[in-house]
């Protein structure tokens, strides 16, 4: 084979001109993610606080299900509100997500009255958050639509009613993006992706029992999100190797949530899993995708376990609220995710390097227990940019021999 031999020609001006054509741009944009959302310069992270299962009702004169009885007298729902101002505090998160049964509509007189009251103080903190619905959130005053229009209505929310122009079960099915950090190369690109899907309240075929699920026209959005998102995450520049990671949200278990045991999960496993009586399919379409890393629930509310399969985390986040069910002297708890960037031998922040969880707990020190790592990319943090600085200077050097 002829060798081709490349003459030392270049001048230093040519060389800065290739150099500033392969080195990825900041690409056109409206400056991040969904709403705003982006990752912190310090600390290169994206911090997602989880609550689930408030079921809020009339705040004072809603009493306590499930306690010990030396906290019996005098908790209400107000409970529910302090332990959500205490984590909100001292998590200090990038995005709240609330994932359903968020009020108890039967026991609430005024449905939209008693939403308010719920998320008031991630509110009050101006905190963006998001919301999807339970099976319990439209029993009261407003039907399901209603629910959701309210708290698509609300003050620093970032919940959607439904994608615009798309025929689709359910209500609150939406997807968000997170910028990379301000000023970097990848500030204009969705480094994280989240999707919320409505998994329905109970079966709507009078033959088929129990609770909702995800249906076909759901998973027929997800699937086009997904590819969508991925083909320009790696398509358009600054180009990457591989698609941004996911996360999903929506309440019931799917019934692959069924497929652990004491040996395979991180957390506890107290009560059924209260999935649906048949299995739409919904993981298998995750699966297949590619990109989604956890799925977040809630609905069972002594179950806060994390769990692999396929390549999914798969979590319960725990009961919050203090008018729902639970376990005398087990103690109400919200899951905290954390993602974090890379960071390249220049300092440069990248794509995400990991994903990790917690919970805390509403005891008396806000108890922090079972961290683990829900996913790890692992990379040695060169950018194509170091790569191509790095041929450069080979090239000079073997020019100069």
């Amino acid at each position: 084979m002829a060798h081709l031999r490349i003459r030392c020609s270049l001048s230093p001006l040519i060389l800065l001109l290739l150099f500033l054509a392969a080195a990825p741009g900041k690409g056109d944009g409206d400056g991040g993610g969904s709403g705003g959302l982006r990752f912190r310069r310090e600390g290169g992270t994206f911090k997602v606080l989880q609550v689930a299962d408030m079921h809020y009702a009339d705040g004072r004169s809603t009493p306590c299900e499930d306690v010990l009885p030396a906290q019996d007298r005098g908790c209400s729902d107000l409970n529910t509100t302090a332990f959500l101002y205490r984590v909100l505090r001292a998590e200090d998160p990038d995005l709240v997500v609330f994932t359903g049964d968020n009020i108890f509509g039967a026991d609430s007189t005024d449905a939209a009255g008693s939403m308010d009251a719920a998320i008031a103080p991630a509110i009050a903190m101006k905190l963006p958050w998001a919301a999807i619905l339970g099976n319990h959130d439209q029993e009261g005053t407003l039907l399901r639509e209603g629910v959701m229009r309210h708290l698509v209505g609300m003050k620093n929310t970032l919940s959607r009613l439904n994608p615009e122009g798309v025929e689709i079960d359910g209500y609150g099915n939406y997807n968000l993006e997170v910028g990379g950090v301000e000023g970097t190369l990848l500030a204009n690109k969705s480094v994280l992706n989240l999707y919320f899907l409505d998994s329905g309240d109970y079966s709507t075929v009078w033959w088929i029992p129990s609770y909702g699920w995800i249906k076909a026209s759901q998973q027929a959005w997800f699937r086009q999100t997904s590819a969508n998102l991925q083909k320009k995450y790696t398509s358009e520049q600054p180009t990457q190797k591989e698609p941004a990671p996911s996360l999903a949200y929506f309440h019931i278990p799917l019934p692959e949530f069924s497929s652990f045991t004491a040996s395979n999960f991180t957390g506890v496993k107290q009560e059924g899993i209260s999935s649906p009586s048949i299995n739409s399919g919904f993981f298998t379409t995750m699966v297949e995708a590619g990109d989604v890393k956890a799925a977040f629930i809630g609905h069972d509310h002594v179950n806060d376990f994390c769990g692999k399969l396929t390549g999914i985390q798969l979590c319960y986040a725990g009961g919050f609220g203090y008018h729902a069910y639970g376990k005398a002297g087990w103690s109400r708890r919200a899951r905290v995710v954390s993602v974090q960037l890379e960071k390249t031998e220049s300092g440069e922040w990248q794509g995400v390097k990991s994903i990790k969880t917690w919970k805390r707990l509403d005891d008396q020190n806000l108890t922090t227990i079972d961290s683990e790592v829900l996913w790890n990319r692992g990379s040695n943090g060169k950018t194509p940019t170091y790569t191509f600085m790095v041929l450069i200077l080979a090239y000079v050097s073997n020019c100069n021999r």
